[in-house]
Order: C-alpha cells, then sequence, then structure tokens
C-alpha cells in the first residue's frame, strides 16, 4: 500500500511569495556585493592597468610575489599597525565612560548625548576640523602647548604634528627600522589622538552601557554585603559579566583597525608626510584609482582579507575561552 505525501494547501503559494519578497536582496547581494568580490580575485591574477601602457594578461600569482617584495607595502602595513595602537586606549576609555553614564544621576540622559554626539557628525567634517586645530601656526592645540610651557618656564617646542614624520617608536619613513631621530610626536600620533576622542563616546560606549544594565544587580548587592569595595566589585563581578561584550568590541575593533584610515588620510594629510600615514585601504586606493593598476591593487586587497581572517580566528581561538555567557 504507497502513501503520499499531502502537502497543505497553500504551502507552495508561501514559498514562491516568500522567495519573491527575497528576491531583490540577493539579486542586490549579488551584482553590488559578491560580484565584485570575485571579480577582485579573479582580477589579481591579471596585470589590468586601465592606463593600458601594457596588454592584458594572466600572470597567475606573479602580483602575490611582488607584494611580498615589495617595500612600500610593509611601510603601509606598519603604518596600519601603528593607528591601532591607540585601540587598547579608546576600549577602556569606552568603558570608564559607559561606568560614569550608567550612574543615576540627574540629566545623565543629556550627557550620554553630548557624548554620542562625535558618532553621528560627519566624519569628513571631525576631520577638516581637528586638521585646523593641529596648524603647528595658529591652531588652539600648540597656541595650548605653548602656553603652558611659557607659564612653567620651560623651552619646549610644540610638535607639528600632521607636517612631522616624527613617532613615538621612533619608526623610519624609508624602512623598517628604529631610528633616534624620528622619536617625537607627529602624524600618526595626530590620527591616533583624534581616533581616540572619536571613539571614546562612541558605539562601544553604547554596548557597554546595555552590558552595564544586564549586570545581575543580586551579585552586587551580594558582593557589597561582604563587605567588597567599588574595585574589588568591579573586577569580580562586573568585568567577567562583560567579557561577552569585551571580546565583540575587541573582534570587530581589530578587523575595523586594519580597514581603517583611508578617511584619515585622504582628508587630513594625503597618506603624508613621505607616506607616514598611509595604510593599506588607502595604498589600495592609490594603485586602482591614481596609478590605475588594477590587478595589483586587488591583489593587496585580498592580501588584507587574509590578514583579517587569520587575525579573527585568532582572536576567536584565544579570546573565547576567557568568555562565559
Amino acid at each position: 500500500m504507497s502513501y503520499r505525501r499531502r502537502r497543505k494547501p497553500g504551502v507552495a503559494d508561501d514559498r514562491a511569495i516568500a522567495w519573491l519578497f527575497l528576491l531583490p536582496n540577493f539579486l542586490g547581494f549579488a551584482v553590488f556585493t559578491a560580484g565584485p568580490v570575485l571579480f577582485s580575485l579573479v582580477v589579481s591574477f591579471s596585470n589590468w592597468n586601465l592606463q593600458r601602457t601594457i596588454p592584458f594578461q594572466w600572470i597567475a600569482f606573479e602580483n602575490y610575489a611582488e607584494l611580498m617584495r615589495d617595500q612600500q607595502f610593509w611601510l603601509y602595513f606598519i603604518n596600519t599597525l601603528y593607528l591601532m595602537l591607540g585601540m587598547p586606549v579608546a576600549i577602556a576609555g569606552s568603558l570608564a565612560l559607559a561606568i560614569l553614564l550608567s550612574q543615576r544621576l540627574r540629566g545623565i540622559v543629556v550627557y550620554r548625548t553630548l557624548f554620542y554626539l562625535p558618532s553621528i557628525t560627519s566624519g569628513v567634517a571631525l576631520m577638516i576640523l581637528w586638521k585646523a586645530l593641529y596648524n603647528p601656526d595658529f591652531g588652539p592645540i600648540n597656541a595650548a602647548i605653548n602656553a603652558v610651557s611659557e607659564a612653567l618656564g620651560l623651552n619646549m617646542r610644540a610638535p607639528e604634528w600632521l607636517l612631522s614624520t616624527a613617532n613615538l617608536l621612533g619608526l623610519e619613513v624609508e624602512r623598517v627600522r628604529v631610528s633616534a631621530q624620528q622619536f617625537g610626536l607627529g602624524a600618526r600620533d595626530a590620527l591616533i589622538i583624534m581616533g581616540i576622542w572619536i571613539a571614546i563616546g562612541g558605539n562601544n560606549m553604547l554596548l557597554y552601557l546595555a552590558a552595564l544594565t544586564n549586570v545581575p544587580q543580586e551579585l552586587t548587592e551580594a558582593a557589597q554585603l561582604d563587605g567588597a569595595g567599588k574595585w574589588s566589585v568591579f573586577r569580580n563581578v562586573t568585568w567577567p559579566q562583560l567579557a561577552p561584550t569585551t571580546f565583540f568590541i575587541v573582534v570587530m575593533s581589530f578587523i575595523g583597525g586594519l580597514q581603517g584610515g583611508f578617511e584619515q588620510a585622504r582628508v587630513m594629510t594625503g597618506g603624508g608626510p613621505a607616506g607616514t600615514t598611509t595604510t593599506l585601504t588607502y595604498y589600495i586606493y592609490t594603485k586602482a584609482f591614481e596609478e590605475f593598476q588594477i590587478g595589483y591593487a586587488s591583489a593587496v586587497s585580498w592580501i588584507l582579507f587574509a590578514i583579517i581572517f587569520v587575525v579573527t580566528l585568532i582572536n576567536w581561538k584565544f579570546g573565547a575561552k576567557e568568555v562565559s555567557y
């Protein structure tokens, strides 16, 4: 005796309608995301040059081999890592600010709004503002430094900020090594300071605020009844509860840091001085849209993707062990 599966009436019609609604999204993803990504992978194995100075050829892994020998690529990779040095300070600052703004005070909503405002302001507008602040001749930052130096009787020279190749690690400009002559504050440090200022009151602060509201109040009260001080309560109760949020923020910060630096370089420094603020993303832009080496720029893009992928896997492997959900 044979049985036939009876399909409920209307199920096929419902599925067809659902696919009809999802189709525009799938088409948009295929045309504007998946398609260009796969196209860039294919193009990375060619010598495609928009200037047509050389005939188009498939050159296999030649772009990737050339990239490994490219001194500029490694210098700009170091620039990218250097600009990420402010990440721990920004995360810690976001946590500290979130703790302050989680207090039950009159007008706390106004303070939260004020601290979050830089995140919703146009990034280009903020960068132009900071570029004026960093002006070595009439910028307010150097004016304040000079005023303090004179008041204290110090013979301190204000930094040249965006015009200087100096940096806190003493990295040289054209070589991957350290030089005592390069120690100081320069363009890279200026971008880090600006990035910290923008990030402290940004999305990370909101994530920590949301996480703090989910910390069980009974655990905090129990610790206080046992005689624990504020620091002990934070270290043994609050901080473990914030571990999942911190893990997420760290992972996303690494991804954003490796992909970042383009807007700052484009608007504030043009990648200078002497390429010290050129990151990998800005290097991809210059290779593709200024030098028109599309094949080589695509290869750099995929190397950057590989770096981000490996770093994310490392974060998941070692960071997830410290997280308890």
